[in-house]
């Protein structure tokens, strides 16, 4: 990914950021049909820090996570399956940790 990206991906963890491992499910935007066809579950994902979302439509302070997915899925557009993606915070909702 840090060839892709033309740089290192950071590994300081924001504090306040849904930690590694945690359970989440991705939802779909109230306001336009996407950015994910389905809601699905899957885990913040260690790859990589959340890092700050720059762009022009971001929320004050939103992170953007790497995430990865229990099972393939396809974006708005129909592209994928995608096994793993980077999500705009406004698109997780956080699970409760479940007891062991």
């Amino acid at each position: 990914m840090e060839h892709f990206l033309g740089r290192p991906l950071s590994q300081t963890w924001p504090t306040g950021a849904l930690a590694p491992g945690s359970r989440v499910t991705v939802v779909r935007a109230q306001d336009w049909d996407g950015p994910w066809q389905v809601e699905f579950a899957g885990a913040i994902d260690a790859m990589g820090a959340p890092e700050p979302n720059e762009h022009a439509q971001a929320l004050d302070g939103e992170l953007k996570y790497w995430v990865t997915f229990d099972t393939p899925q396809y974006d708005s557009a129909g592209d994928g399956p995608y096994r793993k993606a980077q999500i705009w915070g406004r698109y997780l909702r956080a699970e409760p940790e479940s007891e062991a």
